[in-house]
């Protein structure tokens, strides 16, 4: 219990004193007018209230990272609470405010084309390519999640099937309709859904009595069932990406900075959001160290149900809230990779628009992008979910590692302080790349190679970072490295 609440203290403490000090070197100005104003559309740029916004923001991250990723996450033990509150703290929240208030200076751009602006046209390119390859990845992916939990709430003629179906023609509704007629109008019942969730079973779990593994000298080890295959790094930072830090926040933020009314509010908005979906994340691992007896328990579950977290997490929800504070418990944890899904496909789309160069005022138009979209991912729903998921977290680490470089281009070019983005940058850099190295859907290189070919990497990355700060000091003054 004192790891817990130490870790919910810093996370707390990031929000309150780390944020007003990244706003302060972003330079957040109230009185500049915002996109949602100066490109009003009636569909994409539209001024909604903070709180919305916010929430809109917590329930486009939270998907089933911060809930399933937690739960496999605490299989390696309490070295997972420090990566999710260092991780959100210093990284992941830092990564989604910039990517946020970044957008807001270029009029609502995508995450593509601002990475183009600080990396150049290459990684432009790039990016358009992956990034719309990983919005219809979650949008696959958040399709399967929710209907296999529905699948087990409904009788057996509502199969999962049928509800891959009712979850489809949601998301093609939530992506071209104006963002203020569905997302904006259901999205605050789901969040307080989600929020009762995360508060309902970590009080069940602390009045019940459940011991709460503490992160001691003797506890800092490597819990999971294969060690040898899993090693804390980078196995464990790719397994918690949503509950730390994610690169698919940056394909949501911009989405949001087309709403937002006041650069002020980016703090709440943005970095608060990331916030909330850590504590979601801290009580997730906590539950999932506890619940079932110890951290070896839970490695026996996980291997039982092959990985499959929806099933624990159902049984966690009705034991500990009982039958009507599980449905709402479960509610929650639809709700939250439901409205990522259609928020993913929407930002496919506001990509897809943004390089073609097409508005996105007229139906015609959002159909013309969206149709292949959709056709893509339902043909991924057909493939194996557990292979989605694992291609999915190193894409979506590797996404984040090029968006914290290209934020730390932003703050090197506008002479401000670079560090704080310029070490998680290199360190995802790192995960990165030894995890494709080591991992069996990567190279499956032995442990040392891949180690070795991380350290060469983060050693180039460095290199030609310096590099480029002095090609840019001979032209301007810049801060020394």
């Amino acid at each position: 219990m004192i790891t817990f609440s130490v870790c919910l203290i810093i996370l707390l403490a990031g929000y309150f004193f780390y944020s007003g000090f990244i706003e302060r070197i972003a330079g957040a100005d109230p009185s500049r007018p915002t996109p949602a104003y100066t490109l009003g559309d009636g569909v994409d740029y539209i001024p909604m209230p903070w709180w919305i916004v916010f929430l809109i923001q917590f329930l486009n991250i939270a998907g089933l990272g911060p809930i399933f990723g937690a739960l496999a996450g605490a299989m390696w033990g309490p070295v997972a609470f420090i990566w999710i509150v260092l991780g959100s703290v210093f990284a992941g929240a830092v990564h989604d405010y910039f990517s946020g208030m970044l957008s807001i200076k270029h009029n609502g751009l995508s995450i593509t084309e601002i990475t183009g602006i600080y990396l150049g046209t290459g990684v432009k390119q790039f990016m358009r390519g992956f990034t719309v390859v990983l919005m219809v990845l979650v949008g696959a992916v958040f399709i399967m999640g929710p209907a296999g939990i529905l699948a087990g709430l409904t009788p057996s003629t509502l199969g999962a099937t049928f509800w891959v179906w009712v979850v489809f023609i949601y998301y093609i509704l939530a992506t071209l309709l104006p963002i203020d007629k569905i997302i904006g109008k259901i999205y605050p019942v789901f969040g307080f859904a989600l929020f009762f969730m995360a508060a309902g079973l970590i009080i069940a779990l602390l009045a019940g009595g459940f011991h709460i593994p503490e992160l001691t000298s003797s506890t800092l080890r490597n819990y999971h069932v294969n060690a040898d295959k899993f090693p804390v790094f980078p196995m464990m930072f790719i397994t918690i990406a949503c509950g730390a830090i994610s690169g698919f926040h940056a394909t949501q933020s911009p989405m949001m900075a087309r709403c937002i009314k006041n650069e002020k509010l980016g703090r709440r908005v943005f970095y608060g959001a990331m916030i909330a979906e850590a504590v979601v994340a801290m009580i997730w691992a906590t539950i999932g160290m506890s619940f079932w007896g110890g951290i070896r328990e839970l490695n026996d579950v996980m291997t039982a149900n092959k990985g499959n977290a929806a099933i624990l997490v159902n049984e966690v929800s009705n034991s500990l809230l009982g039958k009507f504070g599980g449905l709402l418990a479960l509610l929650g944890v639809v709700a939250a990779p439901i409205t990522s899904g259609d928020t993913a496909f929407r930002s496919a789309r506001l990509i897809v628009a943004d390089f073609l160069n097409m508005k996105q005022k007229s139906i015609k138009n959002r159909l013309l992008i969206s149709i292949p979209l959709f056709a893509i991912g339902f043909a991924i729903t057909r493939m194996d979910f557990a292979v989605i998921w694992r291609y999915f977290a190193w894409s979506n680490q590797t996404l984040a590692m090029i968006v914290l470089w290209a934020i730390t281009a932003y703050l090197v070019k506008s002479s401000k302080f670079f560090y704080i983005t310029l070490v998680p940058a290199l360190f995802m850099t790192a995960v990165s790349v030894t995890y494709i190295l080591f991992a069996p859907e990567g190279f499956s290189l032995p442990a040392k190679v891949a180690y070795s070919g991380g350290i060469i990497a983060v050693t180039a990355a460095l290199a030609g970072f310096i590099f480029y700060l002095g090609s840019l000091r001979k032209k301007e003054t810049l801060p020394d490295i």
